[in-house]
């Protein structure tokens, strides 16, 4: 049996905000009924603040709690404030869910997140969905995509399948996403690891990585297309190369700087690198 708060059994009980806003500003959705779990959420905004929010929910009693406890958060905050919102805290505003919970903190999160992309767009909720599909679907089971189990990840520090699952239901089912969970925890935690090492670089060993990456990884490659760079400065982030050979007269060289230099030195030494060429 499930331990759970007197915060998350009076919102189960007793649930505010519950119903529909005729003419909201913003609606967002999570879930669907396929998966065990839906809920959807209205907003009104007026002068940038949320003056009123309610739901509608299918599943649990977290589901409900979480969807209830979410509209007391958000009703008089500003949007930015909003905007701030975490599963987390909504979890924490209830005194605490089960690990085998936290999905129902996440789906609030993720309509919270849908309704303002909404709002924030002025576009359709036809349009959002549509790009929704269009994220990589990782479980079919539970519909969760490789964007939600990677915001899970960042937002809770999840390190293994089992707080995958707790978290966004993902591999709860047939199990045969679970590879595709795992290579994403590795990815994630393999770039963090990378981002940290990069951040404890000397001013020396800043610019010999630099250096190096565009000797070893970089030249290279314009170079099988008869083209070719040269590191000419450093200050700071700014990173001044001069390109050479066909590279140099080619009508495309911002993109070149851009999509392949720029985006390697982001990559292997420094995300606020910027690049740029001189003559």
């Amino acid at each position: 049996m499930w331990d759970y708060s007197e915060k998350v059994m009076d919102h189960y009980r007793n649930p505010r905000n519950v119903g529909k806003i005729d003419n909201a500003d913003a609606i967002g959705e999570a879930g669907s009924l396929a998966c065990g779990d839906s809920l959807k959420i209205y907003l009104k905004i007026e002068n940038g603040i949320v003056t009123d929010a309610k739901f509608q929910t299918f599943g649990c009693g977290s589901a409900v709690a979480s969807s209830s406890i979410l509209t007391e958060m958000i009703i008089g905050k500003t949007v930015e404030e909003v905007k701030k919102i975490t599963n987390k805290d909504i979890a924490e505003q209830l005194g605490g869910l089960p690990p085998e919970k936290m999905h129902c903190s996440v789906m609030g999160y993720e309509a919270l997140e849908d309704a303002l992309g909404n709002y924030d767009n002025l576009t359709d909720l036809d349009d959002l969905r549509d790009e929704k599909k269009a994220e990589k679907i990782v479980c079919t089971c539970f519909n969760v995509t490789e964007n939600m189990i990677w915001d899970a990840i960042k937002q809770n520090g999840l390190k293994t399948l089992e707080d995958i699952t707790n978290y966004t239901k993902a591999g709860g089912a047939c199990g045969k996403c679970k590879g595709l969970i795992q290579d994403i925890i590795d990815t994630y935690y393999k770039k963090e690891e990378s981002e940290s090492q990069q951040s404890t670089l000397s001013p020396a060993q800043r610019i010999l990585k630099i250096n190096n990456i565009i000797e070893t990884q970089i030249s290279p490659e314009l170079r099988k297309d008869g083209g070719d760079i040269t590191l000419v400065d450093i200050d700071g982030n700014k990173v001044l190369v001069k390109l050479r050979g066909k590279c140099s007269g080619c009508k495309n060289s911002h993109l070149t700087l851009k999509a392949f230099v720029e985006s390697t030195l982001r990559d292997t030494v420094d995300k606020n690198i910027d690049v740029i060429e001189v003559a």
